[in-house]
């Protein structure tokens, strides 16, 4: 059994700059945030139960510790940090205790340790490397099959939108530091959540759930413009992938609150697209933990499309590619119960020298293959753009 200690500290100025070492994991949005470093534990599942059989784990975890936190906030006390798969298999889901946690919400900061880690040295921030891209014949012939097939699924009735992705891959010049990439990603996206776990790294726009104490919060992103496309946002097309996203989020949320409140959705403006949102707020009915609420709103029809079962095998067979962690939750809870879970979006998975990138976009009736091909390239250019580029040899 293990002391898991939070203390008050000082306020520690730029929480990036805390973070000591490339490994770190991070976790900030306008300035507030945390980042950790080690590992106290480590937990792998796949699966359909891994939501879960994570949140079992984590129990067994917090109830074995010794706990001592005089701050008592969100994130304080004994934290895990996760990042799922979007698929049931094949690929690992994976939570994460760190031995040290700075954190920092509403002008208090705080420091939790788990048992007594020593002082890592501190390593320099690495510069972000040139990636070689690699080419991509035929990429774009096959995305516009795949949307008009797609297309006429959803006019046959077969089901109402259907989500499809696409990625991209490169190979690293040099090292990676997340640390670079994040402080890149929230100086472009400040309003996103931007974040470092196990290798994957991204800006995220869209809160799958958030839990504080009783109250729940969702923000839901569907239908969007981007500088070149569309010349307005509100089109019937993007009302529509938009009014099916936020239903299927209420669907789900009104079987835990008491109260919810779905007010008219709203524009989002960020660096690169702007999009219809819907911010969801209630109160919940019991104390269900803020995994729980991930897992079951997992996947929305933001990220895969509705009905979701006709979506979600139309998806498997029209993408040939496994989405591994993206479009999945991304994010941590306390011993509480109180966390932030997102859509792992405009995100890219690090492994080594490789580098994947994912972009994708809800396709309805009303959608047009070269529309979404180039809205594919405008979220992919969230995290591309933060690179140095080397031009891909090849055409897409």
């Amino acid at each position: 059994m293990e002391l898991v200690r939070t203390v008050k500290i000082d306020d520690p100025g730029s929480l990036l700059e805390v973070a000591p070492h490339a490994g770190a994991t991070l976790w900030l949005r306008g300035g507030d945030g945390m980042v950790a470093w080690g590992e106290a534990a480590r937990f792998e599942i796949s699966g359909p139960d891994r939501f879960d059989l994570a949140r079992r784990w984590w129990r067994r975890f917090t109830a074995a510790s010794r706990i001592s936190d005089e701050v008592e906030r969100p994130g304080s006390g004994p934290i895990m940090f996760g990042s799922f798969t979007f698929d049931d298999g094949p690929g690992t889901s994976v939570l994460i205790v760190p031995r040290v946690v700075i954190g920092r919400r509403d002008g208090i900061a705080w420091k939790t340790t788990v048992g007594d880690p020593e002082e890592p040295p501190r390593v320099p921030w690495a510069r972000l490397p040139h990636v070689d891209w690699r080419s991509e014949p035929g990429a774009r012939a096959r995305w516009h099959s795949a949307v008009s097939q797609a297309v006429q699924d959803i006019k046959a009735d077969r089901l109402e939108k259907v989500v499809l992705a696409r990625d991209v891959r490169g190979r690293l010049a040099g090292s990676f530091d997340p640390r670079s990439a994040v402080a890149r990603l929230t100086e472009r996206f400040p309003s996103c959540w931007a974040f470092a776990v196990d290798g994957l790294i991204g800006a995220s726009p869209e809160l799958l759930a958030h839990r504080v104490g009783r109250d729940v919060t969702s923000l839901v992103l569907a239908g969007t413009a981007w500088p070149g496309g569309a010349h307005t946002l509100v089109t019937p097309k993007n009302s529509v992938e938009h009014s099916l996203a936020a239903d299927s989020a209420i669907a789900v949320l009104e079987q835990y609150c008491d109260t919810l409140d779905v007010p008219t959705p709203h524009v989002l403006r960020l660096a690169n697209v702007t999009h219809l949102a819907t911010m969801i707020t209630g109160t919940l009915r019991g104390n269900t933990d803020a995994l729980a609420l991930a897992g079951r709103l997992h996947p929305t029809a933001a990220v895969c499309g509705t009905p979701t079962h006709p979506a979600r095998e139309l998806l498997r067979s029209l993408e040939g590619l496994d989405r591994d962690r993206y479009a999945a939750p991304v994010g941590w809870q306390d011993s509480r119960g109180d966390g932030e879970w997102c859509i792992a979006l405009r995100c890219a998975r690090v492994s080594g020298q490789e580098l994947r990138l994912f972009a994708g976009c809800g396709i309805v009736a009303g959608s047009s293959p070269a529309a979404e091909w180039q809205e594919t390239e405008a979220k992919l250019g969230a995290v591309r753009d933060i690179f140095g580029v080397r031009e891909a040899v090849g055409s897409f």
